[in-house]
């Protein structure tokens, strides 16, 4: 069997080639510099593609792309890949954010130092002949205010520099904790106007969103202090650049310095390049040895993990699984997508909301991968082998598939016990499975209690509890040559309807199941196959 091939389509560091190559289990080729067309001719070979900034992988390389399993940004932003049609075609799409983490957040305090001294402008009046210090005079960052918007690797590390230099420091971040805001020692805002009214310097450190997109826009950068210093090198977008051009002009803003922009490489006719006391870099957060090497490692390790491990690290559109969480929820993973193939054939076609309820020791570990491979399961009689649990919840989400999850922390029969429920025509379809040390067991449907092993070709009759049922059905079963390995019984009240689950040995046939059905006393058969 090959091994799988990645190909890298920009440059990394020679030791993040050297990772992917250790022990020939992948097959590397690097050819860097290709054009849209390029790629779409030899993309098809390919399992992962690694890429940095300069090459986009776009839709028509993704649509193209029928091996391909996953995405390698050797760096942190994914702009130049469309993750949507990605997910869509089922692609895990990596980053390697560890890796530039210091090299960013020195890059940001050089330029803080920057617009403090006006170093930029008075090595220019230097170079230019010219010793009027006048105009150079600059500010203290001791004692000065710095508010980060953005608390992540890069916002954190950016803290502790500011910090040594006696800067206080001021955090807006919607999701970080409040003692993480303690052990950095700085002061958390709940609003991001307490944090403009109060920093004497601003730096942005959060990822570009719907929600984030020109998060300094004119009207906020009014709300700040006059003669605020602004940093940015996050992402191009989080400012609104004609907006930051005019406060600087009015002298509202005292100076800012920017390493990402809206448009890069920055158009020659940008309204920036004009403006005083805006320090420009192209881009060069990243552009340490160190931190390329880095990532170039980082990216090639995340890369091997997931073609030859099935681990997944800094995934941005799946949940990490590294090898440790990996070997904790593995059987569940196993069993989930089991659980909904099983309930797919069972629920009726058109299914409204599904319902996933976690009960017992499970809940102690992120649910968030089991319930991508439940759907994954469910869905893929509607869409085949093309879902997977990257795509399964945007497939979820096209058929208007409501997806709702449940806990209950008590163990109640099973210390683990993973149910799954259907709505559909007005009524509920429901199975439900535990483990029996480390053996899966179906132990419900339809909240009837049965045993039956998630395996092979499945059985389930609804039929009248009346005596010699169980004999008729094994009889009629072994007329056709179909072997019974497992029967599970389970009745509503005596006389009633009973529920018979039967693990068979091969699937009947359509004539086998046409006299099940003609008979009286069968009011539904079901053939399931796992």
């Amino acid at each position: 069997m090959n091994p799988p091939k990645v190909l890298i389509a920009d440059s990394i560091s020679q030791r993040g080639v050297d990772e992917l190559s250790r022990d020939n289990a992948l097959e590397v080729s690097a050819k860097t510099g290709l054009s849209e067309a390029d790629l779409v001719k030899i993309i098809p070979d390919f399992s992962a593609i690694i890429v940095r900034s300069q090459t986009k992988v776009t839709g028509a390389i993704l649509n193209a792309a029928t091996r391909l399993r996953v995405i390698g940004r050797a760096g942190v932003g994914v702009d130049n890949v469309d993750v949507d049609t990605a997910t869509r075609r089922g692609v895990i799409v990596m980053n390697a954010p560890g890796g530039n983490t210091i090299s960013t957040a020195e890059h940001a305090f050089s330029l803080l130092l920057c617009v403090a001294r006006k170093i930029p402008a008075a090595d220019a009046m230097i170079h230019g002949g010219s010793w009027n210090r006048k105009n150079l005079e600059g500010v203290e960052l001791y004692n000065k205010t710095l508010g980060i918007i953005g608390m992540g690797r890069i916002g954190s590390e950016l803290s502790r520099r500011a910090i040594a230099f006696g800067m206080r420091v001021l955090a807006f971040d919607p999701y970080l904790s409040a003692s993480r805001a303690r052990s950095l020692q700085v002061e958390l805002v709940e609003e991001i106007d307490e944090l403009l009214a109060a920093a004497d310097f601003i730096s942005l450190h959060t990822p570009l969103t719907a929600e984030t997109r020109h998060i300094l826009n004119a009207a906020r950068l009014a709300k700040t202090k006059r003669g605020v210093r602004i940093i940015n090198c996050a992402r191009g977008g989080l400012i609104d650049e004609q907006a930051l051009a005019d406060a600087i002009s009015s002298g509202h803003v005292a100076g800012a310095a920017l390493d990402v922009f809206e448009t890069e490489p920055l158009p020659a006719d940008s309204p920036l390049r004009k403006i005083p006391n805006l320090v420009l870099t192209p881009h060069l957060g990243a552009s340490t040895a160190e931190a390329q090497e880095s990532v170039g490692i980082e990216i090639a390790q995340s890369i091997r993990a997931a073609l030859l491990e099935g681990t997944i690290r800094n995934a941005v559109n799946m949940p990490t699984l590294d090898a440790k969480t990996l070997a904790l929820i593995g059987p569940h993973l196993r069993f989930g997508e089991k659980l909904g193939r099983f309930l797919s054939q069972l629920a009726p076609r058109r299914v409204d909301l599904l319902n996933i309820n976690y009960s017992g020791k499970v809940n102690d570990v992120d649910t968030t991968a089991i319930t991508r491979a439940v759907l994954k399961g469910f869905l893929q009689s509607a869409g085949g082998n093309e879902v997977n649990e990257v795509n399964a919840p945007a497939f979820a989400e096209s058929l208007g598939l409501k997806i709702t999850e449940t806990r209950l922390s008590a163990p109640g029969d099973y210390s683990d016990m993973l149910e799954l429920s259907a709505s559909a025509e007005g009524k509920d379809i429901s199975v439900g499975g535990a483990f029996f040390g480390i053996t899966p067991r179906i132990v419900s449907i339809n909240a009837r209690p049965v045993e039956a092993r998630p395996q092979g070709v499945i059985l389930v009759l609804e039929n009248t509890d009346r005596p010699g049922m169980v004999g008729r059905i094994g009889t009629l079963l072994g007329q056709h040559g179909v072997n019974i390995a497992t029967m599970s019984l389970s009745r509503n009240q005596a006389g009633g309807t009973a529920l018979t689950v039967l693990n068979l040995d091969s699937a009947p046939g359509e004539e086998l199941l046409k006299e099940i059905g003609n008979s009286d006393d069968i009011r539904s058969a079901q053939v399931i196959q796992l």
